[in-house]
C-alpha cells in the first residue's frame, strides 16, 4: 500500500499579537508620560556697593517683626497682627507723610507672610521709600 506523504507546512511565528502588544505599550507610555515645559527667566540684577546714605533728615519709621509674627512700630507693640491694625498704626505714626523712609526689620525665622503683610500695608498707604534691613555675612551673632 502506498501512503501519500503529507506536506509539512512551514512553521512561522505569528507576529500579529506581538504588534498589538507593542501598540498597546506605545499608547500606554504616551498617555502616562507628562510633558512639562520648564521655563527659566534670565535677569540682570543691579549692583550695589553696600554703602548707606541718609536721604532724609527726618527719623524713619521702623517696623520690627518678631519670630512669631508680632509687629513693633517705632518701639510700640501693636495689639494684633492684622493688616488693618498695621495700616492704622502706620497712618498714625507717619501723620500722613508717606515720603518718610520705612524700614522693615524681620528676624531670620519670621514667617514670610508677616513680612509680606507689612510690605502690603506700606504699599496700600502709599509709602515709596521702603527698605528691608539685612546684615553682612561677616557679622557674627
Amino acid at each position: 500500500m502506498k501512503f501519500k506523504r503529507q506536506l509539512q507546512a512551514e512553521e512561522t511565528v505569528n507576529l500579529t499579537p506581538l504588534i498589538d502588544v507593542v501598540f498597546l505599550l506605545l499608547i500606554f507610555f504616551m498617555v502616562s508620560t507628562t510633558f512639562t515645559k520648564e521655563t527659566y527667566l534670565t535677569i540682570d540684577l543691579p549692583e550695589a556697593d553696600g554703602t548707606v546714605t541718609e536721604q532724609h533728615d527726618q527719623k524713619p519709621l521702623e517696623i520690627i517683626i518678631s519670630t512669631s509674627g508680632d509687629y513693633i512700630l517705632n518701639s510700640n507693640a501693636l495689639i494684633n497682627n492684622s493688616l488693618k491694625t498695621l495700616k492704622a498704626a502706620l497712618r498714625k505714626e507717619s501723620q500722613g507723610d508717606t515720603s518718610k523712609a520705612l524700614i522693615i526689620t524681620a528676624d531670620a525665622n519670621t514667617p514670610h507672610q508677616a513680612v509680606v503683610r507689612a510690605m502690603d500695608a506700606a504699599g496700600q498707604i502709599g509709602f515709596i521709600n521702603l527698605s528691608i534691613t539685612t546684615k553682612n555675612l561677616t557679622e557674627k551673632n
